[in-house]
């Protein structure tokens, strides 16, 4: 079995793909490192419909994920971890589109960052304790963006690209 490493620099930039994992909406945000300089690419949502089966939606995101990474050519992908909350059933569909995200990434050979959503808010915003329109409101500054990206899951999306940014990876 082969690990996923990140691949080498094509030049001077490295794409990441951002995503924000859900089985009814998937967020996801592309942007790039530009010698330290985030430049926006693009950013949108996977949506699936509750009256479909379960398995169908899953393999539709799978799918959904294969063409944005066909399309984009991240290097790198970030995704939020998951966050339990109070009702852990309702956790259960998440966690498996979210792995269904990363058997894609992985599949490619992409490294994949991983953050909780108390590390996106901090990285974003300078704040774990950040309300989603903070991040939302940053994440259009920092990208330099005429109005906020949505839906949320998309601006979510790309607040953990942006962290990914931060990171380099050897």
């Amino acid at each position: 079995m082969k690990l996923a490493k990140a691949k080498p620099l094509k030049g001077e930039y490295r794409r990441i793909i951002g995503i924000d994992p859900g089985l009814a909406n998937t967020g996801w945000g592309v942007l790039d490192d530009v010698d330290s300089t985030i430049k926006y690419i693009d950013h949108g949502i996977i949506v699936t419909k509750a009256d479909t089966p379960r398995a169908d939606r899953l393999f539709f995101i799978l799918q959904c994920i294969r063409n944005l990474i066909k399309k984009y050519k991240p290097h790198e992908a970030a995704i939020e971890t998951l966050y339990f909350g109070r009702n852990v059933s309702s956790a259960i569909p998440v966690a498996e589109a979210r792995g269904v995200i990363s058997a894609a990434i992985a599949e490619k050979g992409i490294f994949l960052h991983e953050f909780t959503p108390n590390a996106i808010k901090q990285g974003v915003v300078g704040s774990s304790t950040a309300d989603k329109k903070q991040v939302q409101q940053m994440v259009c500054f920092i990208l330099g963006l005429d109005k906020i990206p949505t839906p949320d899951h998309a601006a979510d999306a790309l607040g953990a690209a942006i962290c990914a940014v931060n990171i380099k990876i050897p």
